[in-house]
């Protein structure tokens, strides 16, 4: 039982209001106990745990038998993440070199490449999109913010520690290895329903703000807008992925 916020054994979650934007090199973590049975189905070592006793009856079977386990009241909890905290578990886990692109792009078939989101909701939505729709693989440049953020997971529902990701220099890489690259951008004329999905298919998005980057838009092959009623400019980019991505893969989901 842990009675001290300031007690080593919980160094990895303390202070975490202050680490908004700010990612850990070696680990991340994870907050609630759906998650955390995600993350034990995931790759990721787990380092150690911050559970309540409700927590602890939930998970305590599951949990590997070398784990640190710390069990405090809610309100130490609390005092240890800094910020009003009710999910009842808190976990760190280890981070894990990101893959080659090369060696990930091999194996896949669609993908979904991800410029500029430095909002780790967006980021998270993403993700739970492009698991849905059947995406093999996520492919983020350096601006894009980290999709191992504990909100980022939370809003993925766990699939951000499912579904393989990697960051490139540019995205010139998925011409390289084969990839169609549709572009999504409200300038473009042809419209997504007059798309067709191609045998390798990239759907590349950016920030809702200054949308893609006139390098990104060099390394596609098509563009595509969503149509939308007058006097809206723009959607959420989850949004814009997610209608994309049904118009491709939708029909191929049952089949």
């Amino acid at each position: 039982m842990i009675d001290d916020p300031a007690d080593p054994r919980v160094a990895d979650f303390a202070g975490l209001r202050g680490q908004w934007r700010v990612s850990r090199p070696d680990y991340f973590v994870a907050e609630g106990v759906w998650v955390i049975e995600r993350l034990l189905a995931s790759p990721y070592p787990l380092r150690s745990v911050l559970l309540t006793e409700r927590a602890l009856d939930e998970l305590g079977d599951r949990l590997p038998d070398h784990l640190t386990v710390c069990v405090a009241p809610e309100d130490l909890l609390r005092d240890v993440a800094g910020f009003d905290f009710h999910r009842g578990a808190l976990a760190s886990a280890g981070r894990l070199p990101l893959p080659e692109p090369a060696a990930l792009l091999d194996g896949a078939r669609f993908v979904l490449a991800v410029e500029g989101v430095n909002d780790h909701e967006n980021l998270g939505a993403l993700f739970r999109n492009a698991a849905a729709f059947g995406v093999d693989a996520v492919i983020l440049d350096g601006t894009t913010c980290d999709p191992l953020y504990r909100r980022s997971i939370r809003v993925s529902m766990g699939h951000a520690l499912r579904l393989p990701f990697t960051r490139v220099g540019d995205f010139g890489a998925l011409g390289a290895a084969g990839f169609d690259v549709l572009a999504l951008t409200p300038s473009a004329p042809a419209e997504i329903e007059d798309v067709d999905r191609r045998e390798r298919q990239a759907v590349l998005v950016g920030a809702e703000g200054p949308g893609l980057s006139k390098a990104a838009m060099a390394a596609c092959d098509r563009a595509a807008r969503i149509p939308m009623a007058p006097g809206v400019d723009s959607l959420n980019v989850a949004t814009v992925a997610a209608v994309a991505l049904y118009r491709l893969c939708g029909s191929k989901l049952n089949a």
